[in-house]
């Protein structure tokens, strides 16, 4: 790493005290428990305070940092934030109330940005064992895949490199039926929902105006999770979806899913800069395997195909688009260009992962060489089409109770008309404080 910059003397003075914290000897502790600690509470709620500093450089001449940062060029950002989030539940007799609220605010050399938002407000009425309803803000999870769920129609879209931080819900209504059997088919669950789409209630989920139904049948079928599930209604088109998880030993699981949309829409650009809307059939599906070794090694693989995502073609000739708007704009004056690259950028473009076929791995290991506390890993993203990828190691330090330190550093692949190479940033240095209650 690169110590001559104000922000870079800091990331490595704090990465050398991380990596410098003494190993303390192992103590033993007494070990008991409560039988009322296992009991329900009628009340419980927690959360984190959090603080995260992160220095980006800046990758000049990256199509993305000619989009987005023609009026302010910038060699670094240095990103300075705050979260707090809080969640729980209050439950009495059959009826609980759950909810998770998040509020944060973020200052960058681009300026000040805060927000606070209620993720998740629901009241479930639980009136026999086999039966649950839910209405209110809730949050789905479909799906038995880690970094990406082509089954999650009604999911908020995951961040590969945190998949386990919280998402913000939709406004629904859902009602979940169970039962018990004996023989091969051991559960089956069965979970409806409505999810409508108004002015002012899930407008970003899809089109407006309309009330949208999904459906999950779950089944646990000799010792294999299977879901089938259903999507149905006007803010997107119908789909289809079977995923399944299965453990062949105790410390080796394996995991897949396949979303099937019979008619899905794509905006393609043409070789003359013009935009079109194509509207075909599209099967997304993802493989992966989660591996536990003698040596606490914890190994997440994935493999994800999408064919609503754009080829290396594709993605090469938006990346024209936006190389010939900033001659056209330095030449003339004109940003007619860069204007049509920005809109396609929103309409598909620019979203995270846009491509056809990527491999996910994550690799971390629980205090290597008796290093208590210590958990380091790796989570590396790579583009198959393309050949660009993002590899980040990371270090997480628990010492101190209900508190969590992170240092995570992410290097881009810089290959010119790659998904990667074409990122604002080359590189990202951050670091996570959090305190658990």
């Amino acid at each position: 790493m690169n110590c001559d910059s104000t922000g870079s003397y800091l990331a490595c003075f704090l990465l050398s005290l991380l990596l410098l914290f003494p190993a303390l000897p192992y103590a033993d502790d007494e070990f008991s428990f409560e039988l009322e600690e296992f009991e329900k509470k009628a009340l419980d709620w927690g959360g984190y305070a959090e603080l995260k500093w992160e220095h980006m450089d800046i990758n000049h001449g990256s199509a993305f940092a000619r989009l987005n940062l023609s009026e302010q060029p910038l060699s670094t950002l240095d990103r300075f934030r705050g979260s707090l989030q809080i969640g729980g539940y209050y439950t009495k007799e059959i009826i609980s109330f759950n909810w998770l609220l998040k509020a944060s605010a973020q200052h960058d050399d681009l300026g000040w940005v805060d927000m606070a938002d209620v993720y998740e407000a629901y009241v479930s009425i639980k009136p026999a064992p086999l039966l649950t309803a839910d209405v209110g803000k809730k949050s789905y999870k479909w799906g038995k895949g880690y970094a990406w769920n082509p089954v999650g129609f009604i999911n908020r879209l995951k961040d590969p490199n945190d998949p386990e931080e919280a998402m913000e819900g939709y406004i629904t209504a859902e009602v979940d039926l169970i039962k018990s059997l004996s023989g091969p088919l051991q559960i089956a669950a069965l979970t409806t929902v409505i999810l409508p789409t108004w002015q002012g209630v899930n407008e970003d989920f899809g089109e407006i105006n309309n009330v949208n139904l999904a459906a999950k049948l779950y089944l646990l079928y000799r010792d294999t999770d299977i879901d089938l599930i259903l999507y149905t209604g006007n803010s997107h088109s119908t789909r289809y979806g079977l995923d399944f998880s299965r453990n062949l030993a105790p410390n080796f699981e394996i995991h897949g899913e396949l979303a099937y949309v019979p008619s899905q829409k794509k905006v393609i650009l043409q070789d003359d800069g013009s935009a079109m809307v194509q509207e075909a059939s599209a099967l997304s599906y993802l493989l992966g395997l989660r591996y536990l070794s003698e040596n606490d090694i914890t190994t997440i693989i994935e493999y994800y195909h999408n064919d609503a995502g754009y080829t290396e073609e594709e993605m090469a000739r938006f990346f024209q688009l936006i190389s010939d708007g900033e001659n056209q704009f330095l030449v003339s004056g004109s940003d007619v260009l860069l204007e049509r690259a920005r809109d396609t950028s929103l309409r598909g473009y620019g979203k995270p992962q846009p491509g056809r076929n990527y491999l996910y791995a994550r690799f971390s290991q629980k205090e290597p060489f008796d290093i208590l506390y210590f958990l380091p890993g790796l989570i590396t993203i790579v583009n198959l089409e393309d050949k660009s990828y993002s590899i980040s190691p990371e270090i997480v330090y628990t010492k101190f109770t209900n508190w969590e330190l992170r240092l995570r550093f992410s290097y881009l692949n810089d290959a010119k008309f790659t998904e990667y190479g074409e990122k604002v940033n080359s590189n990202k240095l951050e670091l996570r404080v959090r305190y658990l209650f």
